[in-house]
């Protein structure tokens, strides 16, 4: 497995946060690299590209776009339901430091379940967060992009749509 590298930049537009990279990114070195994941289409359909990006060209999106990439946990894995507790805990923090660090203008937390890894929250709707875990960098919160998710696909380009930036 080769490790996927984050892509961060000090002032990005967007950081997204994902649950943690599938086998395929981990082989392959690239974020959202699993077939079956609709992360590109879902960017591209939400009008936060201007074309169909694909994981191999993820790295690009920071200079034409000012987006970033990493993950709550690195250990790439077949289900997000394989993180253990203790992976979680020192993830958690872990991002908390390179989001004070890097100050993203928004945080997109791929997943429900990232932001209450994250929050230690639990009931938290679609969308801006009333509060930020970093003052300054606005929490949205997005349904994950894995194919695994039954919301219907337009449902969840809505939301990405909504992405303040």
């Amino acid at each position: 497995m080769t490790s996927i590298p984050d892509h961060l930049a000090e002032n990005m537009n967007i950081l997204f946060v994902g649950f943690n990279p599938s086998l395929r990114s981990g082989e392959t070195g690239h974020h959202y690299a699993n077939p079956h994941n609709r992360f590109w289409k879902i960017l591209h359909e939400a009008g936060l590209t201007e074309r169909r990006y694909n994981a191999a060209e993820g790295s690009k999106l920071l200079a034409d776009y000012g987006y970033g990439f990493t993950n709550i946990v690195a250990r790439p894995t077949r289900t997000a339901a394989e993180i253990t507790k203790e992976e979680y805990r020192e993830g958690a923090a872990l991002l908390k430091e390179k989001l004070k660090r890097y100050r993203p203008k928004v945080v997109c937390y791929v997943g429900k379940g990232v932001y209450e890894q994250l929050s230690d929250q639990r009931d938290i709707p679609w969308g801006k967060q009333e509060q930020s875990i970093v003052p300054g960098v606005i929490d949205f919160v997005a349904p994950s992009s894995s194919g695994l998710v039954r919301m219907p696909l337009q449902e969840i380009i809505e939301i990405y749509r909504q992405i303040p930036i």
